[in-house]
């Protein structure tokens, strides 16, 4: 492996253009919900299907869904915030021909309304870590699997108060 962690043999510029790309699949990764927009970017980020493991935040098992499905549950998942913000940083990216990881430090803050937060705290934080797969598609870089590792969160109830909130809209 050499310093720019690539297993593929592939040239220097060659290998400089796809972590390039790929730090920025992660960039639009977080534009998804923080722009609350479900339409175009994410058939841009990810393959259909894809694997999930929130498991450290979520406590369900991971699982691979298609991509239509994750992105029901997304919708419903941030409807109810007001805001959302996803710093992603400190990649590493590890390039093995069309298949790369990517692992990076994450902290998302997701901030409830009042009328929803009370007289409580309004923001939730979670701090942790994506260790992420990609592969290369005809139409470029997707990210195949995410997987969130929370080592820290603040008021992870609001997550369950913003759920709750979003499917009493719904119906």
């Amino acid at each position: 492996m050499n310093a720019l962690n690539d297993r593929g043999g592939r040239g220097d510029l060659a290998v400089l253009t796809d972590r390039a790309d790929l730090i920025e699949l992660l960039g639009r990764y977080a534009d998804i919900s923080d722009r609350k927009e479900y339409t175009e970017l994410p058939g841009l980020v990810f393959t259909d299907p894809l694997t999930l493991d929130f498991e450290s935040v979520a406590g369900m098992p991971p699982m691979t869904v298609p991509l239509g499905d994750y992105l029901d549950n997304l919708r419903t998942a941030f409807a109810a915030y007001t805001a959302t913000h996803h710093a992603i940083t400190g990649h590493v990216v590890d390039i093995d021909g069309d298949s790369a990881r990517i692992h990076a430090h994450v902290r998302a803050e997701h901030w409830l309304p009042e009328e929803l937060a009370g007289e409580g705290p309004h923001r939730w934080l979670v701090v942790g870590f994506y260790d992420n797969e990609a592969m290369r598609t005809p139409d470029g870089w997707r990210l195949s699997r995410v997987r969130l590792t929370a080592t820290y969160q603040e008021n992870p109830h609001l997550a369950g108060v913003a759920m709750a909130a979003a499917q009493a809209k719904a119906g």
